[in-house]
């Protein structure tokens, strides 16, 4: 399923694809958000370190992205990990952002999730990370298929 376009003529895409949180308490979680507010699973996998993660759709193909992290306890400044928004090229959208003095985190990368939910298979995606202006992190996200 390929998804449109998109309105930000800035970024060529844009919306927020997703919004990431770590837990502590990965089944409890995850019950909470398809149980509770019916989020769905649409990309799921394992981290190299053993710990779990998962793209849920959120509805209209936004997403809530769960890392599993045992060790993490919530604590003041919250569990939000990152934003991302959607382009249609995350080596133009890095670009502009390193020109406007933005820290850039992780240079853009190729990297296929191993999903393990249905129907989709691995899931190509490009990436990239930046600081905003108020230290929060923002994920620059390309891909087809979610």
């Amino acid at each position: 399923m390929s998804r449109p376009t998109g309105t930000n003529l800035v970024l060529g895409g844009g919306g927020l694809h997703h919004v990431a949180l770590k837990t502590g308490r990965w089944d409890e979680s995850l019950a909470f958000y398809t149980g509770q507010l019916g989020f769905v699973p649409r990309v799921s996998w394992q981290m190299q370190n053993g710990n779990r993660a998962v793209m849920l759709d959120t509805g209209e193909g936004n997403y809530l992205e769960i890392f599993e992290d045992p060790t993490y306890s919530p604590q003041p400044d919250g569990a939000l990990l990152h934003l991302a928004v959607r382009t249609n090229d995350v080596d133009a959208a890095t670009a502009r952002m390193r020109a406007a003095g933005m820290k850039i985190t992780m240079e853009p990368k190729a990297v296929d999730i191993a999903n393990r939910t249905p129907p989709l298979g691995v899931v190509p995606v490009r990436i990239s990370f930046f600081e905003g202006p108020n230290g929060e992190i923002w994920e620059l996200f390309q891909n087809e298929l979610t």
